[in-house]
């Protein structure tokens, strides 16, 4: 799910077990293959800035996978033909992240860094049903169940989750399309491999980039088969469970957090320069803690605690010229004389949009929850543990307290037989760390590094790592392990 500030520019995308019935887990079971009931009708694709050669078309799936001759749902395509049709090896399937990202959007950010790859393969997007459920989701969906704080006793989490509770089933009840019971990452896969047979493959070849890595996941435990090869960029990890991704990214965005307060000694114009910057910060979020910092924002008034401070302050992303990182400084100067405007609008805003039903509902089902106040206790503990400066109780698990469905897609070994080697690649300044541990589940797979900061360097140009992309996807060649692409 998107935050405020990936909603407003470009950026890009990005639980624990709560309860399996047996009707999930019958789910669970691999499927027949998804054959449309009609073969999709190409087109020239319509609109603004469309790559050459782009040609559109649309499916139609199941709402619920488990019911195929019930309400159906509408996918668009898009596909670039491969440049060289008599050397066409085959189509690459993107994944988009998000959830909720459009993939024929990413195809046209990125199109014209992938000419090498769209020699020997038909570069082929999709409109994934997250991203259909944000257009025709009711209105209702996305007014947030409460403002999420971290609760310090059960009797708060259990209100939490109780005005949750109330926000999901107002927004199941309005809904029309059956979507909101239905956008787990298993139906996405089933999605996927309906993409698949709509364009007569036998096999496909992936790209799947941050949250794409859960829809990407269940496909390979779905139909390992019929993965010819798949390319992991900056893909979140659910196969282990969402702790175990947050605690790892937690060590990452430590490690940039003490970048961030070295930079700042060597900084004269860091507002904090001359001072011992983590150790103002740490102070400033406990004192948040006792005495909430009040604030205005476009969200109206409200209060930031340490919990706001540590969830949404620091963004690990210097920017240009480090001016996020002077942004911060700046923030946290303010902050610390009682003036918390250079946080509140990205922090009270995220705490309701983390509180949406119809946001949350593309990634519940997902396991993405905590199973209770225990679970959240004993999580918030390591995540302390894990990071003195940035560590609090996970906000996209808070949002999914009072979820009311059954998790359709739960955290659990991924089994590897009959998978190819993956290629992955991330940043060392975060994701590497969810790839990383994602590939390495897969026998003979490798991660790229990237030596610097951002998210999904396939979609942002980065040509080192396009580079090794290009030739696994093409050759299925990887690259030896510990391959490092330098900043770009």
């Amino acid at each position: 799910m998107m935050t405020t500030k990936q909603r407003r520019g470009r950026g890009r995308t990005s639980g624990l077990v709560i309860g399996v019935t047996m009707a999930a887990l019958a789910g669970l079971a691999p499927a027949a293959s998804a054959a449309p009931d009609a073969q999709p009708v190409w087109r020239d694709c319509a609109g603004q800035d469309v790559p050459a050669g782009l040609r559109c078309a649309a499916i139609e799936v199941p709402v619920n996978w488990a019911r195929p001759d019930g309400p159906k749902v509408e996918l668009e395509l898009a596909r670039l033909p491969a440049t060289e049709p008599a050397r066409r090896i085959g189509s690459v399937l993107g994944v988009p992240g998000g959830p909720g990202a459009n993939g024929i959007g990413d195809l046209k950010h990125a199109a014209a860094d992938l000419t090498e790859l769209r020699t020997r393969f038909d570069l082929v997007a999709y409109r994934p049903r997250t991203n259909v459920w944000q257009e025709r989701m009711p209105a209702s969906c996305m007014r947030p169940g409460t403002s999420l704080l971290d609760p310090p006793e059960r009797k708060q989490y259990t209100a939490l989750t109780a005005a949750m509770t109330k926000a999901f089933e107002a927004c199941r009840k309005a809904d029309r399309t059956g979507l909101f019971a239905n956008l787990d990452s298993l139906s996405a896969a089933r999605d996927m491999d309906a993409v698949r047979a709509a364009l007569g493959e036998e096999r496909l070849s992936f790209t799947a980039n941050s949250y794409g890595g859960v829809p990407a996941a269940a496909y390979a435990r779905l139909f390992p088969r019929r993965i010819r090869a798949m390319y992991l960029d900056g893909t979140v990890n659910q196969v282990g469970g969402w702790a175990d991704l947050r605690l790892r990214a937690l060590s990452v965005t430590e490690q940039v957090f003490a970048r961030f307060t070295t930079w700042c000694a060597d900084t004269p114009a860091c507002a904090l320069h001359g001072q011992d910057a983590g150790k103002v910060w740490r102070k400033l979020v406990r004192d948040a803690d006792r005495r909430p910092i009040p604030v205005t924002s476009s969200f109206g008034e409200g209060e930031l605690t340490g919990w706001h401070l540590r969830s949404f302050g620091f963004l690990g992303d210097p920017g240009p010229d480090d001016s996020r990182w002077l942004t911060f400084a700046e923030a946290v100067a303010k902050a610390r004389g009682g003036d918390g405007s250079g946080f509140a609008e990205f922090a009270l805003g995220n705490a309701r949009i983390w509180a949406a039903p119809g946001a949350l509902a593309m990634t519940c089902a997902d396991d993405r929850g905590f199973g209770g106040y225990a679970e959240l206790r004993t999580y918030r503990r390591q995540a302390e543990k894990v990071s003195p400066s940035l560590g609090a109780t996970a906000l996209d698990a808070l949002g999914c307290a009072g979820w009311p469905l059954p998790v359709a897609n739960p955290s659990r070994p991924l089994p590897t037989r009959g998978l190819p080697p993956f290629l992955g690649a991330g940043s060392t300044w975060g994701d590497y760390a969810w790839t990383e541990s994602f590939t390495r589940m897969i026998p003979g797979s490798v991660t790229v590094a990237y030596d610097g900061p951002g998210h999904v360097m396939y979609l942002s140009g980065k040509k080192c790592v396009i580079r090794h992309a290009t030739t696994y996807l093409t050759d299925l060649r990887l690259p030896e392990p510990g391959t490092t692409c330098p900043a770009e």
